[in-house]
């Protein structure tokens, strides 16, 4: 990666004492439990602003799938009605990249770029579905870098909706079969991860996709401040091992919570 993007600028209101983040919930007609999880989560939740960091959702085939009542329009309004309680942010991930501001606008909520950086608690933070930085994946990146292209996404988008949906569904089950290979090495490279930093002169990266719930020390910077990244877990609540937290940012700091302690109020 010879240039790291340039991170957009999100000025947050100065009178939030809290945000959430979350990703990778991979919600799907076939997994109830975990659709119901983000619907308790999102009714409950005392934050000021939730940060979704990509693969909110399995597969997406394009907006033209929020069909009256679609499974896809089920979640949009789950996602409609809790952005009337709270900011509800969206950053892309790689299962659902194709969704569009049409999608997004209807559901109130707020299209991130990959990546972001804003101000809290006088830290920069910055923030991405974590997909570009795992360098050593290369067949990924190569097919990331195809299916990211204008010229690819008009293509795929142009055929019926019905064919799209079965390309979703055997794309998802080349997914499944591809779960139990999955490389020690498909990680976030650490080098890029900190040229990510130094570009956004922030100290932590924020991330998701990897599916590693974990902190990682990056070192440091030039200027002495500690460097890390911090991953956040997947969601998977309809299996024998259940599975999902969230991180919670307030002015006391970074916060890993099970959905059970979500309903703590952040908030004096």
């Amino acid at each position: 990666m010879a240039h790291p993007p340039a991170a957009f600028e999100l000025t947050l209101p100065p009178h939030w004492r809290a945000v959430e983040f979350l990703s990778d919930l991979h919600l799907h007609p076939g997994e109830p439990a975990t659709l119901a999880a983000f619907a308790e989560y999102l009714r409950h939740t005392p934050a000021d602003g939730v940060f979704i960091l990509g693969d909110l959702f399995e597969v997406w085939v394009g907006d033209d799938a929020a069909l009256p009542d679609s499974f896809e329009a089920q979640c949009g309004q789950l996602l409609r009605e809790a952005a009337a309680r709270c900011s509800v942010f969206f950053l892309r991930g790689n299962r659902d990249f194709l969704i569009g501001s049409g999608f997004l606008n209807a559901c109130h909520a707020r299209d991130l770029p990959d990546p972001t950086v804003f101000t809290f608690a006088g830290q920069r933070w910055l923030l991405s579905h974590g997909d570009e930085l795992c360098l050593d994946d290369t067949d990924y990146q190569r097919f990331r870098a195809q299916v990211r292209s204008a010229a690819w996404q008009r293509g795929f988008l142009a055929r019926p909706l019905a064919e799209r949906q079965a390309m979703g569904r055997a794309m998802r089950e080349a997914s499944a079969a591809r779960q139990h290979e999955m490389a020690s090495h498909a990680d976030v490279d650490a080098n890029a991860a900190r040229t990510w930093l130094a570009t956004a002169h922030a100290t932590t990266l924020i991330h998701g996709h990897t599916h590693r719930p974990a902190e990682h020390s990056l070192g440091a910077s030039d200027q002495g401040s500690p460097l890390r990244r911090v991953v956040l877990s997947d969601w998977h609540l309809d299996g024998p091992a259940p599975r999902a937290d969230v991180l919670r940012l307030d002015t006391a700091g970074l916060h890993r919570l099970a959905l059970t302690e979500v309903e703590v109020s952040a908030k004096p």
